[in-house]
């Protein structure tokens, strides 16, 4: 290597090129020379691009201390999965809200005035389905009777559960995924379907246990796999009949109001018309149920809050950490950087080396954090409250990522702003 100006040879040394940098301004063989050591091998003189120069100088930059890559790379990791964990619960908490409404074959749902979700208690006048069946545009109408009851275990203790009902001969709101028995098995009196999930909860060994509800003997004669409760209190089906037994719903009296358009109505006008001629309920599309049911319990009840919190709390700390990393690595290479500034390299060459790294960084922990996330969603599939992560939630999660690895940069950047190239001649 033939002699070169003593800064040239130190950011020479520090980007670990054998040549000299592209991005120099005016001659730099003007500059004093010193008298450096040779190379056994010395490198050919090319002149590189100069995108990939950078890319080259922020992964030296962020590669030479392994230790605090790692430790860099453990923060982003650690508040993506929290992220995305927070997140995913969220989805699959409000997926599983409205699990009943989005299996029920309903255009309109007709509930009493005020309800929050499908398992609000509040009762309607049974003999509105006359009044309703009268409207012009309606196809049909049919209740929907839900509510608490009283399992009986094999040792005689008592374990909650929700029933549900509808007509089952109108397919309202029938149970689905059915793994062992029939559906049509339970239009007969006394027979209910139950989830395979609950089933060692429920002291049942599986299809045509008998059992008692409220004091009413049942028998299992469908099962279902995957219908699980956010509240974690089995669903069980049954027939109208049965339910208002296990229950203890007076004939006079049902939960909500499934109800059918005719071919060719327009649903808007029929949910006004409705709304006129009956006083004290309100009608809602299965969109609005749902998501009114979904906006009770997820922030209502606190829950959503606090799912958002952590999230919330996943990011102030990926970005804690990625900034501390990127200021620390900065302040180690000030010299270098003053010497970049000193043969003549502009602020924002500089500014790009270090986003270059923050989006280095943002990369590889968001890589390994997926592949962390997609093992937690395979391992909660079957639990009591699944992990849901969809494919715009992984996009938005990693541009969430990058967002929260170049704000981290503004740090380490605001840092070189400050450097006075003087500095150099110092050493």
């Amino acid at each position: 290597m033939q002699d070169v100006p003593e800064i040239q040879r130190r950011i020479l040394a520090f980007c670990g090129f054998g040549f000299r940098l592209p991005f120099l301004r005016g001659n730099a063989s003007e500059a004093p020379h010193v008298q450096v050591e040779h190379r056994t091998s010395p490198r050919p003189f090319t002149r590189e691009p100069d995108m990939p120069l950078v890319l080259t100088l922020a992964s030296r930059n962020l590669f030479q201390d392994r230790l605090r890559f790692a430790a860099t790379l453990t923060g982003i990791v650690f508040s993506v999965v929290l992220v995305m964990v927070q997140l995913g619960l969220y989805a699959g908490f409000g997926r599983m809200v409205t699990t009943m409404i989005d299996h029920a074959s309903a255009d309109l749902w007709v509930v009493a005035k005020g309800t929050t979700s499908f398992e609000d208690l509040s009762l309607l006048d049974a003999n509105l389905e006359k009044r309703l069946t009268a409207i012009r545009d309606v196809a049909s109408v049919d209740p929907v009777v839900i509510g608490f009851s009283n399992w009986r275990l094999p040792g005689g203790a008592m374990t909650p559960v929700f029933v549900v009902a509808s007509d089952f001969r109108q397919n309202d709101l029938l149970p689905w995924n059915i793994v062992a028995g029939k559906v049509d098995d339970l239009k007969q009196r006394g027979t209910i379907a139950a989830d395979k999930t609950y089933f060692q909860r429920l002291g049942v060994s599986g299809l045509g246990a008998s059992v008692e509800i409220r004091g009413y003997p049942a028998k299992i004669v469908a099962v279902t796999e995957g219908i699980r409760s956010f509240t974690t209190t089995p669903y069980i089906f049954a027939d109208l009949a049965s339910a208002r037994a296990y229950t203890g719903l007076p004939p006079a009296s049902v939960s909500h109001f499934i109800v059918r358009l005719k071919p060719g109505a327009d649903r808007d006008r029929l949910k006004q018309d409705i709304q006129s001629a009956i006083s004290g309920v309100e009608v809602l599309t299965p969109q609005e149920f749902a998501n009114r049911s979904r906006s009770f319990w997820l922030f209502g009840t606190g829950a959503g809050a606090a799912l958002f919190a952590g999230a919330l709390l996943g990011v102030i700390v990926g970005t804690i950490i990625v900034a501390q990393t990127l200021y620390s690595s900065t302040k180690d290479h000030l010299y270098e950087f003053a010497t970049l500034r000193a043969i003549g390299c502009a602020k924002s060459y500089i500014y790009r080396v270090i986003l270059y790294q923050a989006v280095l960084n943002a990369v590889i922990g968001y890589t390994i954090a997926a592949a962390v996330g997609l093992i937690v969603v395979a391992l909660t599939a079957t639990s009591a409250l699944p992990i849901v992560i969809s494919k715009n939630l992984i996009g938005g999660i990693f541009l969430l990522t990058l967002v929260m690895c170049v704000v981290s940069a503004l740090a380490a950047i605001g840092r070189t702003i400050r450097m006075d190239p003087v500095m150099v001649l110092s050493r």
